[in-house]
């Protein structure tokens, strides 16, 4: 017999634009962690795997509770395995309406600091082989 959540991650659909602008570095417990392919910044997402959320109210108080503990844990992990100055981490949802969290490590002297990177330049995707070995230290420091 198959639990809600079961249901849930069965039919769970992710927005086209995360998609095609991101990668699958692993699921946890609530969220899938996604790496932006732009290689500016290591920018991470966390995308709830819960269809129809737009706005962090609209998870159940639980989902709410775990969005706050991934996001502590992953960028926890994002500042010790990039040494940054900064962890950003916002929700906009203005041009993508699924819930995700961006979570940036920035440093002085980066392209924007000390502002935000939103609607600056064009996306430098990352070479295959520095994605990947992005993607695994990542997943070792969490």
């Amino acid at each position: 017999m198959k639990t809600n959540m079961e249901d849930t991650l069965e039919t769970f659909r992710l927005d086209d634009r995360l998609t095609r602008d991101s990668v699958l570095v692993t699921r946890l417990g609530l969220c899938e962690l996604r790496l932006q392919n732009d290689s500016r910044w290591p920018w991470l997402v966390l995308v709830p795997q819960r269809d129809d959320v737009s706005e962090l109210f609209d998870l159940t108080p639980l989902d709410q509770a775990m969005l706050t503990f991934e996001t502590n844990l992953v960028a926890a992990a994002l500042k010790e395995i990039t040494g940054a100055t900064k962890i950003n981490v916002g929700a906009l949802g203005n041009i993508v309406r699924q819930l995700h969290v961006h979570i940036i490590a920035r440093n002085k002297g980066d392209t924007c600091w000390p502002g935000p990177i939103w609607g600056h330049g064009t996306a430098v995707p990352y070479e295959a082989g520095e994605r990947e070995n992005l993607m695994k230290k990542i997943s070792g420091a969490l």
